[in-house]
C-alpha cells in the first residue's frame, strides 16, 4: 500500500515514513536485532529494524539501496493498539465466527454420515444397494453434482445479498434436502434429496468462509479462519457416534435418525445469521462505509472508531475498491482469469481445491469401512467405531494445525505435509503387500493389518494438521475482495468436480484393484509437491489487502519469499494516525 499524493500529511512525518519508507540498500540476509543483524531463531525472510533508526535514517547510507522490500503496516498498527483476545467484544466476535464455522460442520456431518450409512445392512436392504460398485458411487456422486451446480449460483448470491444472507439461504436449502432424504421411500427420492442437499452446501461453503475471513480480527485471522475447516470434524464426530448408536436399531430408523439430526447444524446457521453483523468489506463495497467502520470499531477496535487497526483496514479497503472496483456483474467470471496476476491467484486457489481432494484423503474419509473390511475388520459396529475414533483424532490434529498456520507459514506447511503423504502411502502399500503374502488368520497377518490401519490414521492426522486449516484460509487470502465470492465459488467447483470423480471411481477401484489404487496417489502427490513449490505464495502475517501487493509482482512466489521490513519497537508518540482518518473523511462522509 502506498499513500496517494493528495493525503494530508506532515511532510516527512513518521507515519509517512512508515507507510512509504526508503528501501534499505544492502539488507543483509541476516535478521536484525535493531541494527540489521541476525538474532538466533528468527526467520530469514524477515528483517527487523528499530523504527526510530528507520525514521531518522541513523543507519549507514550504504545499507539502504536496491534491496527487495515489502511493507508490513499491520504489525505497526497492532503494536500501537495491542489487541486483547479476551474482551467482551472479542467473545461476541467468536460467537459470530462460530455461526460461520457451523457451515463446515454441516459438510463434515454429511461427508461422514454417508460413509457410515453405506456400511449399514439396514440401508442396503431397504434400497437394495451394495456397499461398493456403481450404484453406491452414483448415490455419493449425486450430492457432489448438486454441489457443482450450486457453485455457479453461490458466488453471485453471496455478492448480491451479503455473506450472512448467503449462509441463511444455503442453510434453508440444506434443511429441505435433509427432510427429503430422511423421509425417502424410494432410491430416486433419496438421490433427489442428496442433490438438493449438495446444492445448499455449495452456497454455505461459499458464503461461510468469506464471512469468517472478512469478520476475523486481523491479529488472529490465520488461527480463526484456520479453525473454520476444523469444524468439519466437529460435524463428523457426532455423525459417526450417532451411527454407532443407531446401528443396533432394526429397520430404516437406524439410518433415518442420523439424517434428521443433520438439521441441527443447519438450523443453528439459519437462526444465528439473524443476529450476525454483515462483514465490513461487503458493507464498504456496497456504499455503506459508515456501517463498515462501526462494525470494525466494535469488533476490531474495542469501540474506538479511530483505532489504528480500524483506520488501516478502512484505508486499505478504500484503496483496493477504488483501484479495482466492487464487482456488480454477478454473471461475469472473466475477471478471475483476465490477467497474469489473476491466473496466478487461481493457480493457488484451484490447486488448493484439487489437491485437498486428490491427495488420497477422500478414499480414507468416505470409504474407511470398505478399506477396513479389506484389511480384515468385517464387523459393521467395529468399522463404525474405528471411523469415529478416526474423526476425533483428525479433529485434534486440525485444531492444533490451525494454531501453527501463522507460526510455520502456509507454503512451508503445505510442502511439508504433502511430501509426507508420499512416505505414508509407500509404507501402507508395503505393509499391505506383506499382509497379502502372509498366511490368512495368522498372527503375522493380523500384525500387518493393524500396522496398515495405524499408518492410515497417521496419514489422516498429517492431512488434518496441514490441509484442513488451510483449505478455506488459503484460497480466501489469495483472492481480492471484488472477486472473493466468485473465486470461492470456483474453488468449491474445483473441490466438487475433484470429489465427484473421486466419489464415483473410488468404490469401483477398491472393488476391482483394492490397495493398488494407492500407487496412483504416490505419483500424484509427487506432482502436487512440485506444483506447490513452483506456484504457491506465502501469505502469513499480512492483511488481505497487503497480499495483493504480492500478486502484483512479476513473480508472486518469489516476491512472497523476499525479506521484508518489520518495524520493531517504534516510538508511536510522534505518529499521526489522523493522516489516514483525514483521507477517509475527504472521500467519504462518515458519522463520528
Amino acid at each position: 500500500m502506498t499513500i496517494p499524493s493528495n493525503i494530508p500529511s506532515n511532510g516527512d512525518s513518521p507515519l509517512s515514513t512508515m507507510l512509504n519508507p526508503t528501501p534499505p540498500s544492502q539488507l543483509q540476509t541476516q535478521h536484525s536485532n535493531g541494527n540489521g543483524h541476525l538474532s538466533p531463531g528468527q526467520s530469514p525472510t524477515e528483517v527487523f529494524y528499530d523504527a526510530t533508526k528507520v525514521f531518522t535514517g541513523s543507519d549507514a547510507p550504504d545499507k539502504w539501496d536496491d534491496v527487495p522490500f515489502q511493507q508490513v503496516n499491520l504489525v505497526t498498527a497492532l503494536n500501537e493498539c495491542k489487541p486483547n483476545p479476551w474482551t467482551k467484544s472479542m467473545f461476541k466476535l467468536y460467537v459470530y465466527m462460530l455461526v460461520a464455522c457451523l457451515n463446515s460442520a454441516i459438510n463434515g456431518y454429511d461427508g461422514s454420515l454417508m460413509g457410515g450409512i453405506n456400511a449399514m445392512t439396514q440401508y442396503h436392504q431397504y434400497f437394495k444397494v451394495e456397499p461398493d460398485g456403481h450404484v453406491a458411487g452414483l448415490i455419493f456422486a449425486t450430492y457432489t453434482l448438486g454441489n457443482v451446480i450450486g457453485s455457479f449460483f453461490s458466488g453471485p448470491c453471496s455478492d448480491k445479498f451479503g455473506r450472512r444472507w448467503g449462509m441463511f439461504i444455503g442453510a434453508s436449502i440444506i434443511l429441505l434436502g435433509a427432510g427429503v432424504q430422511a423421509s425417502s421411500t424410494s432410491r430416486a427420492m433419496f438421490i433427489g434429496g442428496r442433490f438438493v442437499l449438495g446444492f445448499g452446501v455449495a452456497t454455505c461453503q461459499t458464503a461461510g468462509p468469506s464471512y469468517a475471513a472478512e469478520i476475523a480480527h486481523p491479529a488472529w485471522r490465520g488461527t480463526l479462519t484456520g479453525i473454520y475447516n476444523g469444524f468439519f470434524y466437529l460435524g463428523a464426530i457426532p455423525a459417526f457416534w450417532t451411527l454407532y448408536g443407531t446401528q443396533v436399531i432394526p429397520g430404516s430408523a437406524s439410518w433415518r435418525i442420523p439424517i434428521w439430526l443433520q438439521s441441527v447444524a443447519s438450523g443453528g446457521v439459519l437462526f444465528g445469521c439473524l443476529f450476525c453483523p454483515e462483514t465490513p468489506r461487503w458493507l464498504f463495497a456496497n456504499g455503506r462505509q459508515s456501517e463498515a467502520r462501526s462494525v470494525l470499531a466494535k469488533y476490531h477496535g474495542e469501540g474506538d472508531r479511530d483505532s489504528p487497526v480500524v483506520i488501516l483496514e478502512m484505508y486499505e479497503m478504500m484503496e483496493e475498491i477504488e483501484m479495482s472496483g466492487a464487482d456488480k456483474r454477478w454473471w461475469d467470471y472473466r475477471d478471475l482469469f483476465t490477467t497474469k496476476n489473476a491466473w496466478w491467484r487461481m493457480a493457488c486457489v484451484l490447486g488448493m481445491g484439487i489437491f485437498g481432494q486428490w491427495s488420497g484423503n477422500a478414499a480414507l474419509s468416505y470409504f474407511m469401512p470398505i478399506l477396513l473390511k479389506q484389511l480384515g475388520i468385517t464387523s459393521e459396529r467395529t468399522q463404525l467405531l474405528c471411523s469415529a475414533i478416526w474423526a476425533m483424532a483428525n479433529w485434534v490434529a486440525a485444531m492444533v494445525g490451525a494454531r501453527f498456520t501463522d507460526r510455520i507459514g502456509r507454503r512451508k506447511l503445505l510442502l511439508t505435509v504433502t511430501s509426507s503423504f508420499v512416505f505414508w502411502w509407500t509404507i501402507i502399500i508395503i505393509l499391505h503387500n506383506f499382509r497379502s503374502q502372509s498366511e490368512p488368520n495368522s498372527e503375522r497377518h493380523k500384525i500387518f493389518s493393524i500396522a496398515a490401519i495405524a499408518f492410515m490414521y497417521i496419514f489422516g492426522v498429517t492431512y488434518s494438521f496441514g490441509y484442513t486449516p488451510l483449505q478455506v484460509l488459503y484460497p480466501v487470502e489469495c483472492l481480492q475482495y471484488e472477486t472473493r465470492a466468485k473465486g470461492m465459488a470456483m474453488y468449491n467447483l474445483s473441490v466438487n468436480l475433484s470429489l465427484l470423480l473421486s466419489m464415483y471411481t473410488t468404490p469401483v477401484a477398491l472393488e476391482k484393484i483394492g490397495f493398488k489404487l494407492f500407487y496412483l496417489y504416490i505419483g500424484w502427490d509427487v506432482l502436487e509437491v512440485l506444483f506447490i513449490y513452483t506456484f504457491f505464495v506465502e501469505t502469513k502475517e499480512l492483511t488481505l489487502e497487503e497480499i495483493n501487493e504480492i500478486f502484483e509482482a512479476p513473480n508472486p512466489k518469489k516476491k512472497s519469499l523476499e525479506p521484508r521490513i518489520v518495524i520493531q519497537n517504534p516510538n508511536f508518540e510522534d505518529i499521526n494516525w489522523q493522516d489516514l482518518k483525514d483521507e477517509q473523511n475527504a472521500r467519504y462522509t462518515m458519522s463520528p
